[in-house]
């Protein structure tokens, strides 16, 4: 945990004129924890800083934490505590499973069930220590306020970077095959796509795959540019290797 004055050492670089790639290599600190310091520059309580001891599965609760800035929320429970859902899909059994498996291994002494709704299941566990692990819950919609990840969230995603994309990608993406006709020709191709409304969200997207060599491009969806798309064959080789289609 960084103190009040590498803080503020790394805030007047940035103050002097630098770019935050320059602040970021020259003082170790990644650029996702300067931007959140540029919001508030004071460290948080020790109780938040290392919620509940800490996760005891990182790589899982890096996953947890990429399903739910995808399609989780949390909610207040009338007696205290919350419940902690994450939306999936039927058509995914597979991803059903692996988002109870990833609670189950991030709070070991909570329950996890399932609520059926209309073509999906709200995957929920009740707990009094979700908001601790999740501080990005605040009242309404994810992409109409800041998402910013705290220190020790950030040192999970850098040791655990696939994990943290498999979640999203989970949570708000696929694997599509697409076409083109070429000379006559038609050829198909595979591609992956991450859509969110965020802006935060789809740059946590992309910096954790610019750190693990993925090549990306944004694509607008009418003049929102709502899409993260992976179409390089090195790029999609790779994303097969670590995350592939949802099941």
């Amino acid at each position: 945990m960084y103190d009040l004055a590498t803080r503020q050492h790394a805030l007047a670089l940035l103050s002097d004129g630098r770019s935050l790639n320059s602040v970021s290599k020259q003082t170790g600190i990644s650029r996702a924890a300067i931007r959140a310091w540029q919001v508030r520059l004071e460290p948080l309580p020790r109780m938040n800083q290392t919620p509940c001891a800490g996760p005891p599965d990182p790589a899982a609760y890096a996953y947890l934490l990429g399903l739910y800035l995808g399609d989780g929320c949390i909610s207040a429970h009338p007696r205290g505590g919350h419940h902690l859902r994450i939306a999936c899909a039927d058509a995914w059994p597979g991803l059903i499973e692996l988002c109870r498996a990833a609670i189950r291994a991030v709070r070991p002494s909570d329950k996890v069930y399932v609520l059926q709704r209309q073509g999906c299941v709200a995957v929920t566990s009740y707990g009094r220590h979700w908001t601790c692990l999740f501080p990005q819950h605040a009242p309404g919609k994810k992409h109409e306020r800041r998402i910013v990840l705290e220190d020790w969230q950030q040192v999970i995603i850098d040791a655990h970077p696939w994990e943290f994309v498999r979640g999203l990608i989970h949570s708000d993406g696929c694997r599509v095959t697409n076409w083109t006709v070429r000379n006559g020709k038609r050829y198909e191709y595979p591609r992956y796509f991450f859509t969110n409304k965020s802006d935060d969200i789809r740059k946590l997207c992309t910096d954790t795959l610019a750190k693990v060599g993925i090549q990306w491009t944004i694509l607008a969806r009418g003049s929102d540019p709502l899409n993260v798309s992976i179409a390089r064959k090195a790029s999609v080789a790779l994303m097969d290797e670590h995350i592939g289609p949802k099941y």
